[in-house]
């Protein structure tokens, strides 16, 4: 069959990215083919374009989508013809209207989640899920300090740790941010004209916090180490702002005999069994009402160059979706 996905011939600026026509095949054995309703948009997604993170040419691009099972490839048992399903990190090519997945990638979309949620921010939200209670384990009583807490990753954590018990530190990168990251957070720094190592220390009785969970990376790694308490863990997770320089790691000890990690979805979900766990754990949290998600922006397939442009803009707020 014919259908329609974006496709980069090269690495590139939002403009290497076309909207052609392509031959979709039968699913293969262990896959299902399906039809998109909404694709998530993420910050991973324009490393790939940019070439930041180096794919073979040609290329699609996307990694998460929420569908409907339309065939079904030999072998698959998990799932029927009409099944609601999401994929958080799979294979790049999620910007289309139909493609053929690995079953073993697809999660099931519970009843009372909307497509457009679970495709704007199951990979956030799983992210979130591994950030909060795997790489370290927020527990109540704890202070604890996220970046971007306006972001689609941000607004999640900050919600789910408060949930957990924490007292969350956010900051965000204007005025407008912080007024919207201000009801999932306890206190909200805006960190263009103020510097937030010193304001955690102030917050915190000049103890730090023990982790930091930062998605920004180069303009916020300085202050992120200042901010810790002594032993604590910066967990760099993203690299909005461009990726940390290089640096000695004779300045973890100088700053505390800090713990530095950079960890990724893929090494957390590794097997079925993981991402099914993670995947309930977040829709759960979602489900309950103690987070909230938000798609704020929606643009059609077509536009998906846009999308990355007021992406990298810092121009979007929450969740973003294509609509195929």
């Amino acid at each position: 069959m014919q259908t329609h996905a974006i496709r980069l011939e090269a690495a590139g600026d939002p403009s290497v990215m076309q909207l052609v026509e392509i031959d979709l095949p039968d699913p293969a054995p262990g896959e299902v083919q399906l039809r998109h309703t909404a694709i998530g948009v993420n910050f991973i997604d324009t490393y790939h374009r940019s070439g930041l993170y180096p794919v073979k040419f040609p290329s699609g691009l996307g990694q998460e989508a929420a569908g409907v099972v339309e065939k079904l490839g030999e072998g698959v048992t998990d799932f029927k013809v009409g099944d609601r399903v999401a994929y958080p990190n799979g294979p790049l090519g999620s910007y289309a209207r139909q493609r053929n997945m690995p079953a073993a990638r697809l999660v099931p979309i519970p009843d009372g989640i909307s497509d457009e949620v679970a495709a704007g921010s199951l990979m956030r939200g799983m992210t979130a899920q591994y950030l909060l209670k795997q790489t370290f384990e927020v527990k109540p009583g704890m202070t604890v300090l996220i970046h971007a807490a306006a972001g689609g990753v941000g607004q999640i954590a900050c919600q789910w740790a408060q949930a957990l018990g924490a007292t969350v530190i956010g900051t965000a990168g204007s005025e407008a941010k912080c007024r919207l990251a201000r009801p999932f957070c306890d206190h909200v720094i805006d960190y263009t004209n103020e510097h937030f190592a010193e304001r955690v220390h102030l917050l915190t009785g000049n103890q730090g916090v023990p982790v930091v969970y930062d998605g920004v990376g180069a303009a916020t790694f300085e202050g992120s180490l200042a901010s810790l308490a002594p032993r604590g863990l910066l967990v760099s997770f993203g690299n909005a702002s461009g990726p940390v320089p290089p640096f000695s790691p004779n300045l973890l000890a100088s700053k505390g005999s800090l713990y530095l990690t950079r960890p990724t979805l893929g090494n957390y979900a590794s097997t079925r069994a993981e991402l099914l766990a993670m995947a309930a754990d977040y829709f759960a949290i979602v489900a309950s009402g103690r987070v909230r998600v938000t798609v704020n922006q929606r643009y059609p397939l077509a536009d998906a160059a846009q999308a990355h442009r007021d992406l990298e803009a810092r121009k979007t707020t929450g969740s973003t979706v294509l609509i195929p």
